[in-house]
């Protein structure tokens, strides 16, 4: 594991761009790759996640992805590479694969596994969780679901994951409700560990860093990566007026 691995800032998760048969476009994705690298304030990209269309990746071109990713990088930002499959023993596959591939941390999705019942057996995220970090060493970011959904992590059993799974060092919170958003800001901080939090609420993206966040992670950022570098930058100097300019230039996309 890789222990001195603190993540902050914006870490876009980017776009998967396709061709006319529905291959990856390689010379396209590297130009989008290279617009988030390239732009400044920018710590981390997220890849094989909601935004790069991961559901419908194989296996293979998951991993291709992640190598692309990962020499466009070049060492310049961190890259995190999500682990979203149905089933723990895949999901432990694709963790090892990213390991191996020379990923610096590991965003881990819900399996649709926990759906209808799963907020009634906390347990289940729980082992989902501490498997993956048994089968590798690297980092990882439990993956929050909106409150609405059946996979939303509620608040005990994620600061539970958080202290219990020594590998976990973030949450990308998209729990879609300030109110919890808040509950979970404040119940990680009470932790002995340091955990991050990356909002990834961009409905309502400034009033979650007014509450506080140590990150923005979201595919939202793969197209107003820029954006999302000005309105954290002039939170975290306190300039509310600042960010609210920000926050109207965002408000139609």
């Amino acid at each position: 594991m890789r222990p001195d691995l603190v993540l902050r800032g914006v870490i876009p998760a980017n776009l998967m761009a396709f061709d006319a048969d529905l291959e990856i476009d390689e010379r396209n994705y590297r130009r989008h790759l290279r617009y988030l690298i390239d732009t400044p304030g920018v710590t981390g990209i997220t890849t094989n996640a909601h935004a790069s269309e991961v559901a419908t990746l194989t296996f293979d071109e998951q991993q291709r992805s992640l190598d692309i990713t990962l020499d466009e990088a070049a060492g310049a930002v961190h890259v995190v590479c999500g682990v979203y499959q149905d089933g723990t023993h895949k999901a432990t596959r694709i963790a090892k694969m990213a390991e191996r591939q020379g990923a610096d941390c590991l965003l881990v999705f819900p399996s649709a596994v926990f759906d209808f019942g799963h907020q009634l057996r906390p347990e289940m995220a729980y082992g989902h969780i501490a498997q993956i970090a048994e089968a590798t060493s690297l980092p990882l970011i439990v993956f929050v679901y909106p409150v609405s959904s059946g996979l939303h992590i509620a608040t005990d059993s994620l600061v539970k994951i958080c202290d219990e799974i020594d590998n976990v060092i973030a949450v990308k919170e998209w729990s879609n409700d300030i109110g919890v958003y808040e509950r979970n800001w404040r119940e990680l901080g009470t932790l002995d560990k340091e955990i991050s939090l990356l909002s990834s609420f961009s409905k309502s993206l400034l009033a979650s860093l007014c509450v506080g966040a140590d990150g923005i992670l979201s595919g939202h950022g793969s197209v107003i990566a820029d954006l999302h570098v000005e309105m954290f930058d002039a939170v975290n100097r306190g300039n509310l007026e600042e960010a609210r300019r920000v926050a109207d230039r965002i408000y139609p996309v």
